[in-house]
Formats: C-alpha cells, sequence, structure tokens
C-alpha cells in the first residue's frame, strides 16, 4: 500500500503543477490499487445490506464512510466516493461531510480542507454538528488557525451560523488551554454585538480555571457576574479545584458565600465544599457550626456532606464523633459508602483497637455490598484511607466477585496483621 500521500483526490490536469502532483495523480488511479478492490468490497456489501441511499443520481454513503473512518481507514474511504463518481453517481453532502471528517480524524487535514473547500464552492453548508467534530479535530491537533478560517468563511456565507461558531471556537481553544485565542474570540464576538449566552460565560471561567492563574480566572468569574450571568455547577467545581489545588481555602470559603449558600440548584454542593475548607485545616469547631448552619438552612445533608466530616473525625481520632456521625446517618436513612466504612477502620485500627470493630460495624449493614457513592473532589482535600485505597484495588481488579463490607474488612484485617508481624520479625 502506498504512503499517505499518495491517496490524495484527483487532480485536473489544468491544476497539476508539478512533477510530484501528476505522479500521485496517476498513482492514485492505479487499476489494482488494494484500496480500491477494499472499497468495491466494502459497497457491494452495504448495498447488498440495504444501506445505500439513492435518490436520482445523488447517493449517501455516510454510514458507511464513517464505519471505515472509525476503523480507521480513509484511503479506503476515498476510493468509495471516487469509485461513485465514476460511476456517475454524486455523493450527497452527508457523504461528504462524513469523508471529511474521516481524514480530518485521521489527521489527513490537507485532504480535509480539500473537501471543507469543495462543500462551500459547491454552496453546501455542512450540518453545525459536522463543523463542531471538525473543529475540535483541528483543535486536537493544534491547527487552531484553521479554527479561526472556518469562523471567516461561514460567517460570510450565513450570518445565523455565526453565534453557534463562536461558542464552538471559544470551547475548542478553551478545551486547548489557548487562553489567548479564546479571549480575542470572545472579544470579536461581542464586537460584532453577538451576546455571550451562559454556557459560553460558564465555559470561560471554567477554562481559566484550568489553565489560568487564580488571579485571572477571579477576572473572568467578575466579568460573568457583571454580565448578570450565573455560574453554574461546573464552574463552581472548576474554580473551587482550582482554590483546592492551590491551597487557598480562605479564598475557597470566601468564594461561595459570594455564590450563595442558599442556592439549591446545585444540591449541597457549596455547603460540602464550605465544610470541605475547614475540614482541610481540621478546624473542627468551625466544621461542626457550618454543618449545624446547612442544616438549620433546610440543607438536608447527603452522603458526601457525612463523609468529610467522618474523615476529618477518623483522621482526628475522634471516635466519639465518628459514632455519632454514624447514629445520624442512620436517622436521615444516608447508606453508608466504601468512605464511610474506611474511615471507621482506620480510626480504629490507628488507635489499636481493631478488636472492637466490631462494636462500630453494628451500626452498619457490613453484608452489603461495597461500593463508592462519595463526591471525587473530597479525595483532592482529604485524601484516600488506607483502608479505602486498598479494598478499590479488589473491586477494581476482581469485579467477577461480589465484594462485600464484611469481607474487605477481613481480608484487610488480615493483611495488616501479617505486616505487623514483619514489622516486629525485624
Amino acid at each position: 500500500m502506498g504512503t499517505l500521500s499518495s491517496f490524495l483526490p484527483v487532480i485536473p490536469c489544468g491544476q497539476v503543477g508539478t512533477l510530484e502532483a501528476k505522479r500521485l495523480r496517476v498513482y492514485g488511479h492505479k487499476k489494482h490499487s488494494p484500496d480500491r478492490a477494499l472499497a468495491r468490497k466494502r459497497l457491494w456489501q452495504w448495498e447488498n445490506g440495504g444501506t445505500v441511499d439513492q435518490l436520482g443520481s445523488n447517493i449517501n454513503c455516510a454510514a458507511l464512510i464513517q464505519s471505515l473512518g472509525r476503523r480507521k481507514l480513509p484511503h479506503v474511504a476515498q476510493e468509495l466516493v471516487l469509485k461513485m463518481k465514476s460511476e456517475g453517481l454524486q455523493p450527497d453532502i452527508s457523504t461528504l461531510s462524513a469523508l471529511m471528517l474521516c481524514y480530518a480524524n485521521s489527521g489527513l487535514f490537507s485532504q480535509a480542507q480539500d473537501m471543507w473547500d469543495e462543500m462551500l464552492n459547491s454552496s453546501s453548508l455542512p450540518r453545525v454538528e459536522t463543523i463542531s467534530q471538525l473543529i475540535d479535530a483541528y483543535g486536537r491537533m493544534g491547527h487552531f488557525k484553521r479554527v479561526t478560517g472556518i469562523l471567516g468563511q461561514v460567517g460570510s456565507r450565513d450570518p445565523n451560523f455565526v453565534p453557534k461558531l463562536y461558542a464552538l471556537a471559544i470551547n475548542c481553544f478553551g478545551k486547548e488551554g489557548q487562553l489567548n485565542a479564546m479571549e480575542n474570540t470572545l472579544k470579536e464576538m461581542v464586537s460584532r454585538g453577538f451576546p455571550v449566552d451562559s454556557a459560553t460565560g460558564n465555559a470561560f471561567v471554567v477554562y481559566y480555571s484550568i489553565f489560568g492563574s487564580l488571579s485571572e480566572m477571579e477576572a473572568a468569574y467578575g466579568r460573568l457576574k457583571r454580565s448578570r450571568i450565573l455560574i453554574e455547577e461546573e464552574g463552581i467545581r472548576a474554580m473551587s479545584l482550582a482554590y483546592i489545588r492551590k491551597g487557598k481555602f480562605y479564598g475557597l470559603s470566601e468564594f461561595l458565600r459570594e455564590v450563595g449558600l442558599g442556592r439549591r440548584n446545585v444540591g449541597n454542593l457549596i455547603w460540602n465544599l464550605l465544610l470541605l475548607s475547614y475540614a482541610a485545616n481540621f478546624k473542627m469547631k468551625s466544621l461542626q457550626r457550618e454543618f449545624l448552619r446547612m442544616v438549620g438552612a433546610g440543607f438536608r445533608p447527603d452522603l458526601t456532606t457525612f463523609n468529610i466530616r467522618s474523615l476529618a473525625f477518623s483522621k482526628m481520632s475522634l471516635l466519639w464523633d465518628l459514632h455519632v456521625s454514624l447514629e445520624h446517618m442512620k436517622h436521615e436513612a444516608v447508606v453508608p459508602d466504601l468512605v464511610t466504612y474506611g474511615c471507621v477502620v482506620d480510626a480504629y485500627l490507628d488507635r489499636r483497637l481493631g478488636r472492637n470493630l466490631d462494636f462500630a460495624s453494628r451500626k452498619m449493614n457490613v453484608d452489603d455490598s461495597a461500593s463508592m457513592s462519595t463526591d471525587p473532589i473530597v479525595f483532592e482535600v482529604l485524601g484516600k484511607g488506607d483502608f479505602h485505597s486498598s479494598s478499590e484495588l479488589f473491586l477494581e481488579f476482581k469485579k467477577q466477585k461480589l465484594w462485600t463490607y464484611k469481607k474487605l474488612i477481613s481480608i484487610y484485617l488480615k493483611k495488616m496483621y501479617r505486616s505487623n508481624q514483619v514489622f516486629w520479625n525485624y
């Protein structure tokens, strides 16, 4: 099989300017090309399967092209389209769009650009979903100038597409950490009189939270507020994670209070993050005070709420507080998970009270199947306990077995006993 460049589309003789281009054109038409033979076979199979739609001289093979794209066979897809054209059939816009994406996702950007230009010249614009996938493919490979080119080309042909395209470009630049390009695109969008919607505004904050400094993130959030756009759950999480990873827990608590502790459309997220900001530095009195304020404000504690407190109690070896928390969980009908059991096991073993674990386990159903439902952001602050980390290995690599908490605790206790025996032997 030839090189990638040897499968370029046929170049009309009037446009062939170099010996290399002529060689490519001739090679692409070899009668015994393996790609051409495979293309004929695939087309025959799909035609007989009734999955190729034909209307007059137009033919829709988009599903077949997509299938070839998933199998990383862009050259077979190209030969398929060439065969259609040689038989007097004209691939429709869906087929050409599928071929363009097949090229782009395979890294053949010159061919993808050729298909894009062909569709534009035929006055047929692909669907927004297709353009979105093309922009994502360009973004993943760092072809940001092509993304900017799409904005200009489509904007001049269909102004109704422009707001959606700006949003797609902003997300493309943001996902790849191109903050300057994202900023310039937003400014251009606003200068042309297009409003910034909630999704775009929140995405702007999210990407600054991930790739920018804290000051840049806070400035982006300030602009969001001045636009009277409400920060949504994804933005709250992203900003909170940025504060957490920088160890700025006071800044986190101030941000959460500014967002509003009374917001109910994000559940317990804001309260849980506030509790986490106090648990991070083991400010136990503040943790308890804010927990009572949360309950007093009408918010019902969930599993993550209880586990934030349980992790803090466990690390501080506050066994009585841990037992009270377990009783509260039972009263609220909140089912413990692997994190909760880990807090109890680790706290008792740290105090060398392994023989008394049965006393604590009576408050929980150790015969339940092990599961983990705590918000992962908790582990960014408090980490995972020894029992939790050890048990996760069994749950991950031995999925064929039903693991109960009782069985996991038994295995962990044997492991700790053996490790202690090895220690004392030395």
